[in-house]
C-alpha cells in the first residue's frame, strides 16, 4: 500500500518576466488553500492525501496546473471554487472533475 492514497502536486514555478508560469496565476496561494481545506476535512496524513509544491511541471501554457497521483490526472483551475470541486469530487469521492481535466 502507498503511504498516501492521493499525492497532489501543484506547479508553483516562477519563470522569467513575460513567460507563462503557474505562479503568475496564484498557484502558491491556491496550493496553501488546498492544503488547509484537505486538513480541515480530515483528508490529510498517512493513508490519505498529501498536498505538495512542485517546480515546473512543463505544462505552463495550460496553467495553472496540478496533478493527482496515483491516477495521474492533470487539472487546471482558476479559483478556490475549482480547488473545492477537485478536493470534494476527486480526493473525497474518487470522481474525476472532467471540466477541469487537461
Amino acid at each position: 500500500m502507498s503511504h498516501f492514497k492521493h499525492h497532489v502536486f501543484f506547479c508553483c514555478n516562477q519563470r522569467e518576466p513575460g513567460a507563462n508560469c503557474c505562479n503568475n496565476h496564484g498557484a502558491q496561494d491556491l496550493r496553501e488553500y488546498a492544503k488547509k481545506k484537505v486538513k480541515a476535512l480530515g483528508l490529510s496524513g498517512e493513508g490519505k492525501t498529501r498536498i505538495n509544491q512542485a517546480g515546473c511541471l512543463d505544462r505552463c501554457d495550460e496553467g495553472p496546473v496540478l496533478v493527482v497521483y496515483p491516477e495521474a490526472v492533470w487539472y487546471t483551475y482558476i479559483d478556490r471554487e475549482d480547488i473545492d470541486e477537485i478536493v470534494t469530487e476527486h480526493l473525497q469521492h474518487g470522481r474525476v472533475v472532467e471540466r477541469l481535466k487537461i
